[in-house]
């Protein structure tokens, strides 16, 4: 699916996937997060998704130049949950809407795990 913005020079046509990789390298650039997480429903197995497939740990929507994202993600163990969710969805929100121009609506946190770090 593509996003539509219309301009006074002609109109931007941005892919979801590219909003969705966009948001996902924000989320792990935050406090607290390990990584995105790719959820094999079938299985319910939760994997820790390699940088190249980011992607793959967030759902984008848009509706009438809004944005929708889902954000599935594996949190670093003794961390608050709740101060993480908050800074990944003010970080995330601010970062896609100076990308794209457009407005985030919603931004779903789904904490799919917990890893301890080294």
């Amino acid at each position: 699916m593509k996003s539509h913005i219309s301009t006074d020079m002609g109109e931007i046509i941005i892919d979801n996937e590219v909003i969705a990789k966009y948001a996902g390298s924000a989320a792990v650039e935050c406090f607290g997060i390990v990584g995105m997480a790719s959820v094999n429903m079938k299985e319910g197995l939760v994997k820790l998704l390699k940088k190249e497939s980011i992607r793959h740990g967030v759902n984008v929507y848009v509706e009438d130049n809004s944005i929708f994202i889902d954000l599935h993600i594996i949190v670093v163990y003794g961390v608050s949950i709740a101060a993480v969710a908050e800074n990944l969805i003010e970080n995330v929100k601010y970062k896609v809407e100076e990308f794209t121009g457009m407005s985030v609506m919603k931004i779903n946190v789904l904490v799919e795990g917990v890893r301890i770090l080294d």
